[in-house]
């Protein structure tokens, strides 16, 4: 007899024959559920299609009941599997409690929901897209409207492929030119067994969906409408292309397309980045939809990991809101507009930092009473103005940030997950590694001195000088943005935690170093659920 299947995963299998479609505020989606009203009908139109295409954007920021209070979406992809992992990412008062993530002992977990989670949540995305592309050609509308429908469904497909193979894949350069195992390709609505593909036939797959979406985002003619960044369109798709060839070191691909994918989304200016990362500025391609109509209320990422939330105003004294990396703070000038969004010590001379009464040796708190009515004074220069005033419980971190603002209790936010910053980071990267440094110089130049973060900055370095420029600046900008785990493991760096005593600002019980060739080659073992109900799958090395 066939094993029990695990209503679970069978559910993230089967998403695209049960469209997961939500009613919410006019502006996001308003449908009735399509277990209710079938497959046929959910695709019949361009217009409930349409709304197919919204469904999925919002499970991107919809809690998942099964793995509890805090899986909900992308929330807990940037968080858990990406920043608390991470080197430049401290939020000391759970660090204890949260250390096997914290120092990746979790990986080899099969039947935790911490190493489920992003397989469940990801295969969900990719059934519910697969629907959309298996109907969407057979419903009533225009051509136009259909391509671009079926377009935006490839290009999220893509996404969840693509993220997908940083946590349960090898990297490309331990995986014998894409020989190791990739991920179970399900390009329809089929739900029954099927083997593992090879790396290689993954990423062929990822730019085949690209390459098609891009086409038919071209002969739509269309664009989605304005400020509706939850909703990929063809810069989303050259994004998502530069990703993926980035992290397949295919180079001279990941350089045109990014430059394809920031065309019409100029970098923000330094008023935009100060103003709380909660609405969409010009410099985003996709995000989250936020709105105080659809709030995810304590499981939000704003009520936690925003300076003005829930957590950082409301809940105790230790709670905070997140911190960056003493080290990496402390080597970027200190005129950059990016550092004033981070509490760090040249902002307050004349403290003596080993002093245990001015610095807390565990938890990187400021004790001193005198310290603490500067950083309030300085908060106030510099808050968000209309916006609820950060770190209101009065209790403030080494590097706390003041990056991430919501708009609405408890956590009310937009979130960014593709900017073009990103793009020019990638130019910068893969412009290195094709052994152009001056056209990698001139990427640093334009996100830092041309954006005006910082008119001063020149940059002259080449060499292992050039590249560690190219990573600090690629952790600054994106910090808290959900990437610097997965750049880690790119580029094969081991993350390096130290203690306050040690000269960071981690807490000791995660102020370890985790090599870079350990933990399972940082990678995420297939969760049980999968392999259990999934009978082609093979056990043994990746």
């Amino acid at each position: 007899m066939k094993k029990y299947i695990n209503r679970l995963f069978i559910g993230a299998l089967v998403a695209g024959a049960s469209l997961l479609v939500f009613s919410c505020s006019s502006d996001y989606l308003n449908t009735a559920p399509t277990d209710s009203i079938g497959t046929g009908d959910a695709v019949g139109t361009t217009d409930n299609a349409m709304k197919a295409l919204n469904g999925i954007a919002k499970i991107m920021t919809t809690q998942q009941y099964y793995f509890g209070g805090g899986f909900c979406g992308e929330n807990n992809i940037m968080i858990q599997y990406e920043s608390y992992p991470s080197e430049n990412y401290n939020y000391n008062y759970y660090a204890n409690g949260w250390a096997p993530i914290f120092n990746q002992t979790f990986h080899n977990r099969t039947n935790s929901i911490y190493d489920a989670y992003a397989w469940y949540y990801y295969y969900t995305i990719i059934g519910n897209a697969n629907t959309i592309i298996c109907n969407i050609d057979a419903a009533e509308g225009s051509d136009s409207e259909k391509n671009f429908i079926k377009a935006s469904a490839l290009t999220f497909r893509a996404y969840a492929f693509e993220k997908l193979t940083h946590y349960y894949c090898w990297r490309w350069q331990d995986s014998n030119n894409g020989a190791s195992q990739g991920l179970v390709l399900r390009l329809d609505e089929s739900t029954g067994s099927m083997p593992y593909s090879t790396l290689a036939e993954t990423y062929t797959q990822i730019y085949k969906d690209l390459d098609d979406a891009i086409s038919l985002f071209q002969q739509s003619g269309f664009d989605r409408e304005n400020g509706k960044v939850w909703i990929p369109n063809i810069n989303v798709a050259h994004a998502v292309y530069a990703r993926a060839a980035l992290t397949k070191q295919d180079y001279g691909k990941a350089l045109s397309e990014a430059k394809l994918a920031r065309e019409g989304y100029p970098l923000m200016n330094n008023a935009d980045y100060q103003n709380g990362f909660c609405n969409p500025t010009s410099e985003w391609l996709f995000g989250s939809f936020g709105s105080s109509q659809e709030n995810n209320w304590y499981w939000s990422y704003g009520t936690q990991y925003a300076c003005n939330g829930y957590y950082a105003n409301k809940q105790g004294a230790y709670e905070g809101a997140g911190a960056i990396g003493r080290e990496l703070i402390n080597r970027i000038p200190d005129n950059d507009a990016r550092k004033a969004l981070f509490l760090t010590e040249d902002k307050f001379p004349g403290y003596d930092w080993t002093d245990e009464d001015v610095l807390d040796p565990d938890y990187a708190i400021f004790w001193d009473d005198a310290l603490n009515s500067d950083v309030k004074n300085y908060i106030d220069r510099i808050a968000v103005s209309g916006l609820e005033a950060p770190y209101q419980a009065g209790t403030y971190y080494l590097g706390a940030q003041l990056k991430f603002y919501v708009f609405d209790t408890p956590g009310v936010s937009y979130l960014p997950f593709i900017r073009s910053s990103e793009m020019v980071l990638v130019e910068a990267e893969a412009n290195y590694f094709l052994d152009k440094p001056t056209d990698a110089q001139a990427a640093l130049v334009d996100l830092n001195a041309t954006s005006g973060r910082n008119p001063s900055y020149t940059c002259t370095k080449i060499g292992d000088d050039l590249w560690n420029e190219i990573m600090d600046y690629r952790e600054l900008e994106l910090w808290g943005e959900g990437f610097a785990w997965s750049d880690y493991k790119r580029w094969n760096r081991p993350v390096v935690r130290k203690s306050v005593a040690q000269g960071g600002n981690a807490y000791p019980s995660v102020a370890i170093t985790i090599p870079a060739d350990g933990v399972n080659k940082w990678t995420w073992d297939v969760p049980l659920n999968e392999t259990d109900y999934n009978d082609e799958l093979q056990f043994g090395g990746k």
